[in-house]
């Protein structure tokens, strides 16, 4: 439980987590360094785990309305599924106005 607690208690900003995960978005590979983290196909299994299951029960309901994978977090104001409401808003307002979704 040590390490659970202590990964739950990470402070990121908002530019620290997206520059975090960017790899996440290239298949494997820092588009701004070019190191490779991940091969592609682990890459591709991490995120199709966090578009299936990265908000618990919710998860379905955020492939539908996000339509990219995702992990919900602690903190904030939590909606009825355990997740965080505005964590869940802001990516679906941006890929409804950008288009840009996997669907």
């Amino acid at each position: 439980m040590d390490v659970y607690f202590k990964q739950c208690s990470i402070s990121m900003s908002t530019k620290e987590l997206s520059r975090g995960l960017l790899y996440l978005a290239n298949h494997g590979i820092d588009p701004i360094t070019k190191k490779e983290f991940l091969a592609s196909s682990q890459a591709k299994r991490v995120n199709s785990l966090m578009l299936t299951c990265g908000h618990y029960d919710a998860s379905g309901d955020f492939a539908f309305r996000v339509g990219l994978p995702g992990k919900s977090g602690v903190g904030g104001v939590i909606n009825k599924k355990g997740n965080f409401l505005v964590g869940t808003m802001a990516p679906e307002l941006f890929t409804t106005e950008t288009g840009l979704s996997i669907f």
